[in-house]
């Protein structure tokens, strides 16, 4: 599916989901993906049910700099993210959203574009 097209320069607007991957500004990438502020990063896990605290490693460094916000986008259908991993995140000083992947672009976009310092996971959709 493809978004309103977004152009405030150099950020990681997603502009487009679906068929196992996003269309991130003008490039096309296979598979989940972390999103910064300033970048784009593979993102390991196909199933949200399945992510563990080491799937967290590239947010360290992101956690301490005042983001507050991470969107997970689950894949088609919403799904709960696992307590141990709610209290994970918290412990890095991150609150956890969790939605659909198509809501989660949706979001992201919106708080890319207030200037938010926030950060996104998402998860494919095949």
């Amino acid at each position: 599916m493809e978004l309103q097209r977004l152009s405030l320069a150099g950020r990681p607007f997603v502009r487009g989901y679906g068929a196992g991957g996003f269309t991130i500004g003008e490039l096309r990438y296979a598979g989940s993906l972390l999103l910064l502020p300033d970048r784009v990063l593979a993102w390991r896990p196909r199933d949200p049910a399945a992510l563990e605290a080491a799937d967290l490693e590239p947010l360290r460094p992101f956690a301490g700099t005042g983001a507050s916000l991470l969107v997970i986008g689950t894949g088609a259908v919403p799904r709960p993210i696992a307590a141990p991993l709610r209290a994970e995140l918290r412990s890095l000083g991150l609150a956890v959203e969790a939605m659909t992947t198509p809501a989660a672009c949706r979001t992201w976009n919106l708080l890319l574009a207030e200037d938010r310092r926030a950060a996104a996971l998402l998860v494919a959709i095949p």
